[in-house]
């Protein structure tokens, strides 16, 4: 996917960059895979702010994704590449014989025209989904899920892969991109491959526009504040006060641990994104 550049004819202009979206094969969703979705502008029933920064933004169409790939043993054509304006990701259009269509996640190298299928006797190829006991140790995955029949979970967001490290008693291993090891039920289903979209993460917004286009509102510096609205608020100029760095609810912001050891998914993690980012250096 090639970034496409701007001539500067203003100021905001100059850093602006996008997709050129040349992959994509048609800007028409399939209509039975289209639901409507309600913004909430980070609000709860009780209309309070419970997630800041949210709100505006354009107007979208929801595409129902397969992220369980449960379509076991039936091959499916691809036959359209397109985007999906509530993720990173592109998603491509499945066809299979008995006339269902579904949307899955589009991986790096999927065609239209190449056949995808799904389930413990699925060939290792890119955009087939199987158990991760039947995956080839050293194999990239995407669209993991954490509990059998659930769903993918984990690595959904473009240019996404996780790589099978080990199984051993009834799990898997995964090396996350952070660098962090951890347990997977072997049972669990995985797709083959990278996601697509992998240039995403270099493409320049260039003005504040392209923000609230994506619903995303200013954000503001607590140390710019009243004290009143901040524990760094307050003081003249940038001063912090005698403050160590913390949220607006005060809780310590850098260092302070708040993950609960009890939590049972604790003891799925193998090696720490932390400690294996140490170990590295």
């Amino acid at each position: 996917m090639p970034i496409k550049s701007y001539k500067p004819y203003t100021p905001s202009r100059r850093g602006m960059t996008s997709a050129d979206f040349s992959e994509l094969t048609t800007n028409v969703p399939e209509k039975s895979l289209v639901t409507h979705l309600t913004k909430k502008g980070g609000r709860n029933n009780t209309g309070t702010i419970m997630v800041r920064h949210h709100g505006g933004g354009h107007k979208r169409a929801y595409r129902l994704i397969d992220f369980k790939r449960d379509k076991v043993g039936i091959p499916g054509k691809i036959t359209t590449i397109e985007y999906d304006p509530n993720r990173t990701a592109r998603i491509c259009l499945v066809q299979y014989p008995d006339g269902e269509k579904r949307y899955i996640l589009h991986p790096v190298g999927l065609k239209v025209g190449d056949v995808v299928s799904s389930g413990p006797a699925a060939e290792i190829k890119v955009g087939n989904a199987l158990p991760l006991i039947n995956i080839p140790e050293g194999t990239f995955v995407h669209n993991v899920e954490l509990l059998p029949t659930k769903g993918g979970q984990m690595m959904r967001s473009a240019g996404s892969q996780a790589q099978l490290m080990a199984k051993d008693a009834g799990y898997a291993q995964l090396k996350m991109p952070s660098g962090e090891v951890r347990m997977v039920p072997d049972t669990c289903m995985a797709t083959i491959g990278q996601v697509g979209n992998t240039e995403h993460n270099t493409i320049s917004l260039g003005k504040a526009g392209r923000s609230r286009h994506r619903g995303i509102r200013p954000t503001v510096r607590g140390g710019a504040m009243n004290a009143t609205d901040h524990p760094l608020g307050g003081g003249r100029g940038k001063s912090k006060g005698n403050n160590h760095p913390r949220s607006p609810w005060n809780q310590l912001s850098k260092g302070y641990k708040t993950r609960n050891k009890k939590k049972i998914w604790g003891w799925m993690i193998v090696s720490d994104r932390r400690r294996s980012a140490s170990h590295a250096g």
